[in-house]
């Protein structure tokens, strides 16, 4: 379908957003089809938004999207740009280009979450496997439903498709939710950063519910204060009332310390719905035990007791089921379906994924996308309760930190691996132009006996050392990659999966110790 912004809406959005009515601004023939904020996408005719921050601050992006064709570029009222870029096609400046982006791209696309149920989901860790327990429970149930987030999107009866964002740039998440719309979704379980909410990424989106799963550190380095951290994510919920959809909801985390914050500021018209172990919650725990290779739970949901098992294994699971169940229930689902559901989800890929060469005695693998320190906690906590229905003999843990992101964290997140880990490898995660041996310094400087750690880069050696080492009724746990397929190395982009890699270690492994048990007979 091709579409375009008319004239009227055109004019409707510049008496919006514009600033000052520029010499420069005929746009006789400048066709509103195709709007971008990467140069890189441009194409012939398109009109290019320079965002700050999804954009750099030089020449170089408006000189790359003329060189691809820009038919328009728009920028910000007093945005400085070094050097001065020689604009030769209408330049519209705006008073805020980050507000204007995300309102002439739902615009365009005929403002698509006005007509989808819009589930946005928040918070440092969980998004990813609530969003995908969101769109599992509904799909089991026959809802149409479109899923977006750090592994791509997902049309409905269609394989999932990459990204490169966990939440996209406004002009890509306004297509594919226009995508969504005319596959014929009801809803769409979303993903929502908080670097999506300060580059107002979902400025223009319209929420049915807005869901928070936990606050801890992270991304730091971003928003300078845990205070901005948190109050970024604030922000979701202060826009739900603002809404064009009725019968909205939050749905709060009542166990976080920031839980009544968050509730406060829904304003009227937003039903608030809470969750956790608390038995104040909505929707709390009663009792839960794991065994067999599944967790048995018995919850309260609204003051009525439901019984259900699932395969996710450890409290953090409990939380993201919690959450999906809540969303699911105001979303008019029966406690049946829902319940149902969850006895038949798999899990995540790269999210406490287990890795098994399917042979007796095996140590046990775990994958998981831990990169805070309140994550790998939670994850090491539950390798420790998992392996054999008790303590494994030795856990060991693979892992590092990212490179130029917030690097208050590596030495909170190495005290906490020297804490639960009687093992430790640290590797490169991605240290992009940072030093790597660096890094690892840094996460050491939070221990305080380093007897049982070690340095190894490479993370290919790093997962193979660790395998190695492990005997029956060990664990090994690599964290930090999850499902990603590649890391950052300077300038390179290096291929790894880590699911891959610890498979051929299991059965290096399992092929030795097979080959030393004939050599003794």
């Amino acid at each position: 379908m091709t579409r375009a912004l008319s004239k009227e809406q055109v004019t409707a959005l510049l008496a919006k957003h514009q600033s000052i009515e520029t010499d420069d601004q005929n746009l006789d023939g400048v066709n509103f089809d195709k709007l971008t904020c990467l140069p890189k996408r441009v194409e012939k005719g398109s009109i290019f938004f320079c965002v700050p921050g999804e954009t750099r601050d030089s020449s170089a992006p408006f000189e790359e999207a003329l060189r691809n064709g820009a038919a328009c570029v728009v920028s910000e009222e007093g945005q400085r740009l070094f050097p001065e870029p020689q604009i030769t096609v209408p330049h519209i400046k705006v008073k805020a280009a980050r507000e204007a982006f995300a309102d002439f791209a739902a615009t365009l696309f005929g403002n698509p979450s006005e007509q989808l149920r819009v589930i946005g989901v928040t918070g440092t860790n969980g998004k990813t496997t609530i969003t995908h327990l969101i769109e599992h429970i509904c799909r089991h149930a026959n809802k149409r439903i479109g899923l977006i987030g750090t592994l791509g999107f997902r049309l409905p009866d269609k394989e999932i498709c990459d990204f490169g964002h966990t939440t996209p740039p406004a002009g890509e998440l306004q297509e594919v939710l226009a995508q969504m719309k005319e596959a014929d979704c009801s809803h769409v379980s979303l993903e929502v950063t908080s670097h999506a909410l300060v580059f107002k990424r979902v400025g223009s989106c319209h929420f049915a519910s807005a869901v928070l799963s936990n606050i801890s550190q992270d991304h730091l380095d971003f928003h300078g204060s845990m205070e901005n951290y948190w109050r970024t994510k604030l922000s979701l919920f202060e826009s739900l009332h603002k809404s064009a959809h009725p019968n909205k909801a939050a749905i709060i985390n009542l166990d976080e310390e920031l839980a009544e914050q968050f509730l406060a500021v829904c304003g009227d018209g937003v039903k608030r719905i809470t969750y956790g172990f608390s038995p104040k919650a909505d929707v709390h725990v009663l009792s839960h035990k794991w065994a067999d290779g599944m967790n048995y739970v018995q919850i309260s949901a609204h003051g009525k007791v439901f019984d259900f098992s699932m395969r996710l294994p450890g409290r953090f699971n409990l939380y993201n089921a919690m959450a999906a169940i809540a969303v699911c229930l105001h979303e008019a689902l029966s406690p049946e379906q829902i319940l149902d559901a969850l006895r038949d989800f798999k899990g995540v890929p790269g999210r406490f994924e287990r890795v098994s060469t399917g042979l007796q005695g095996e140590p046990l693998c775990i994958v998981d996308f831990a990169h805070s320190p309140d994550s790998l906690e939670k994850v090491l906590k539950t390798v420790r309760d998992l392996n054999s229905e008790g303590t494994p003999s030795k856990l060991i843990c693979v892992f590092g930190c990212a490179g130029e992101s917030d690097a208050s964290k590596r030495p909170l997140m190495g005290a906490v691996a020297e804490k639960f880990a009687d093992q430790i490898i640290l590797t490169n995660s991605g240290p992009g132009k940072e030093n790597p041996s660096a890094i690892a310094e840094n996460i050491i400087s939070g221990m305080k006996d380093t007897s049982k750690v070690k340095i190894e880069l490479n993370r290919f050696e790093a997962i193979r050392q660790a395998i190695q080492s492990a005997s029956t009724g060990d664990a090994v746990l690599i964290a930090g990659q999850g499902h990603y397929q590649f890391q950052h190395i300077g300038d390179e982009e290096v291929a790894i999966d880590d699911r891959v890699e610890a498979q051929k270690a299991l059965l290096e492994c399992m092929n030795r110790r097979s080959l030393k048990s004939r050599l003794k007979e």
